[in-house]
């Protein structure tokens, strides 16, 4: 059993039967009062984003977390198949655990994946990849008070909005967490 006082970026808690992963944490003492831990949680089946109070020194139950590196070799039916690169072990993962990373990954793509009891809880990629644009309309220069975007395909079928000047076959870095645009990359 830990307490409050050990709660931590990425730390997983057991509460109400499921798994919590931390988002944000902040301990806080008031002037008057007791100490507390105020979080931010995120159901690791749901996906729901939950803020938590704890009290000081409180109980709390956590749960036991593998991150390991994994290798995206390729999509069998719904799942996803990974190779973890120590091991050689191919396993599959549900497109639920996969969630918007789908949009950015290719085959032989490096992703850290976290595991509870053999179960992968939820997948880390890189912060950015890249990737080629696969087709987009020429950019067409007009009369425009502000820099013009226009929707670009990437090599991974997901759809990124870009500036004018971008042509089809350019590669471009992606934010895998918001999906934004970052800038051309020169091979």
């Amino acid at each position: 059993m830990a307490t409050s006082n050990d709660i931590k970026n990425g730390t997983v808690l057991k509460m109400d039967g499921h798994l919590w992963n931390v988002i944000e944490f902040q301990h806080v003492k008031p002037g008057k009062g007791g100490a507390f831990v105020r979080t931010k949680i995120r159901n690791i089946t749901t996906g729901k984003l939950v803020d938590k109070t704890f009290n000081a020194g409180a109980k709390i139950e956590t749960a036991t977390v593998d991150r390991s590196d994994y290798e995206y070799l390729y999509q069998d039916g719904e799942d996803y198949i990974f190779m973890d690169t120590d091991t050689y072990d191919q396993i599959p993962v549900n497109p639920a655990v996969v969630g918007t990373a789908a949009n950015f990954m290719l085959e032989n793509q490096k992703v850290t994946i976290a595991m509870n009891e053999g179960t992968p809880l939820y997948l880390d990629m890189p912060p950015s990849v890249v990737l080629e644009i696969t087709y987009t309309e020429p950019g067409l220069q007009g009369d425009r008070s502000s820099a013009g975007t226009k929707p670009a395909t990437l090599e991974t079928g997901y759809e990124i909005q870009v500036p004018l000047f971008v042509d089809q076959g350019t590669k471009v870095k992606v934010d895998t967490r918001s999906g934004d645009y970052l800038g051309r990359v020169n091979d």
